[in-house]
């Protein structure tokens, strides 16, 4: 399991770095994600080698794995914040980022979340505790804001004249190329809803970038995750670079170059190129410019956390089908979705193996197993989180990790079928930490169990 160095077998058992897995749920519950310091550590520290050449500034992508202490984690290791949201705008500010170290990025910005990126006085942060040496009203604006639309462009630039800010903005552009990745999550072609196609960039500079109250300071791509192949990055790379030239032809000094993320991980042995091959194409597009004092962002997300983190879940019940059998885990589609929603691969396997260690395989080609479907309590037919694999047999009160799961798991989880959401334990060395209670159903009900009436405007009367 050479992918997933955090998460090893020793004497039979499965360990999150220096502690034994059941050990850890036996103090947790289950369902519960596990997450690996020294391996967040490892995988942020990967990508600034690979990339250093162009000096970086990496903001951390809170989408892909949001819990205060990840956040904070990453702010510690020096990473900004890519947020999407003014939900995750307030809640990167919570773990300790800066506003002026954060990217707000997402195609739907509202009027109230924009107001909120630019002047703290409209955070959203009232009742949560935790802010008492803090004073969110005080923040500053946001280093800057990607604009997706000339909508978008407009209530930015609207609502920076009213507040007094002149907002940083980059263009974010599609750039119309195939990043060959699920369909759900590829975000750079022509067909998809994010940005603003490439051969309106130019004309909008023109019309926004001569003092329309925002500065335009650069541009961003984002072309989908995980991507599995080196190409596709140069080629926006590429498209992106063509822009800067004919906009500084035109008069408009681009400052910075936002690439996004989508980096891959294996989800499965040798599936995608090492991280360094990407470097390698991506530094000699860039390498004079960055030394022109260009600036380079990007925002990794799922190369960090993936392989970082795992989701523990018990076996409830064992059941042999005609052709199959069928492991029932009290994990399931509510807890990790990306099986379901993306036929997404995540390998599993049962917690205490005695046997050789298993390869990250579809069939790791070990004997005495058996063909299983690892599913959930959930009351629909997609509630798997893993079909036709080969496994060991399983008994009722097993434990079973579902491996790479520490990226778009715990961030996407659901109370379907009234569901809590699952524990979350950050594991450094021997010391582990639950970072995350799990959700009792008082908590799921609590903003239902009282009504009001709503106060209705009155209808006009015309005259």
């Amino acid at each position: 399991m050479k992918d997933i160095e955090a998460f090893r077998f020793q004497d039979g058992v499965l360990h999150a770095d220096g502690i034994a897995v059941p050990q850890i749920v036996e103090s947790a519950g289950t369902p519960t994600y596990i997450y690996s310091a020294p391996a967040i550590r490892a995988a942020y520290q990967r990508l600034d080698k690979a990339f250093s050449p162009l000096r970086v500034r990496f903001q951390y992508a809170v989408k892909s794995s949001p819990n205060l202490h990840l956040c904070r984690l990453m702010h510690d290791l020096g990473a900004g914040m890519d947020v999407v949201s003014g939900g995750e705008l307030d809640r990167a500010w919570l773990a300790g980022a800066s506003t002026a170290d954060m990217v707000f990025a997402g195609v739907g910005k509202s009027d109230a979340e924009i107001r909120s990126a630019l002047d703290g006085r409209f955070h959203t942060l009232d009742g949560v505790p935790g802010l008492e040496e803090r004073e969110p009203e005080q923040r500053g604006p946001v280093g800057i804001l990607n604009a997706e639309s000339t909508s978008e462009l407009e209530r930015i630039a609207y609502w920076g004249t009213e507040l007094g800010v002149r907002p940083r903005v980059c263009l974010r552009v599609n750039p119309d190329v195939d990043p060959h990745t699920h369909e759900y999550t590829t975000t750079g072609k022509e067909e998809n809803k994010f940005g603003m196609d490439a051969p309106l960039i130019p004309d909008i500079f023109d019309e926004w970038g001569r003092d329309r109250g925002v500065d335009l300071v650069g541009l961003h791509v984002h072309i989908g995750s995980p991507v599995p192949q080196v190409e596709p990055y140069a080629e926006a790379v590429e498209v992106l670079l063509g822009l800067v030239d004919e906009l500084e032809r035109r008069g408009h000094k681009i400052e910075v170059l936002d690439l996004g993320g989508g980096w891959p991980i294996n989800y499965v042995e040798g599936q995608v190129p090492p991280l360094e091959d990407y470097a390698k194409r991506l530094i000699p597009l860039l390498g004079e410019r960055v030394e022109n004092g260009l600036q380079v962002l990007m925002e990794p997300g799922r190369f960090i956390m993936a392989n970082s983190g795992i989701l523990v879940t018990r076996v409830q019940h064992v059941k042999k089908g005609r052709t199959k059998t069928f492991v029932i885990c009290d994990a399931g589609m509510h807890t990790l979705i990306r099986p379901a929603l993306y036929r997404a691969f995540h390998f599993v396997w049962p917690v205490s193996w005695a046997g050789e260690a298993p390869r990250l395989l579809e069939d790791p080609g070990l004997p005495d197993l058996e063909i299983c479907d690892v599913v959930g309590p959930i009351c629909e037919t997609g509630d798997f989180l893993a079909r036709n694999r080969q496994l060991p047999p399983m008994e009722r009160g097993d434990l079973v990790a579902i491996f790479s799961a520490g990226a778009y798991g715990m961030s996407m989880v659901s109370n379907y079928n009234d569901h809590g959401r699952p524990a979350e334990v950050l594991v450094d060395g021997d010391r582990a930490t639950l970072i995350n209670e799990r959700q009792a159903l008082a908590t799921v009900l609590a903003t239902e169990r009282t009504a009001r009436e709503l106060e209705l405007p009155r209808p006009t009367v015309e005259s």
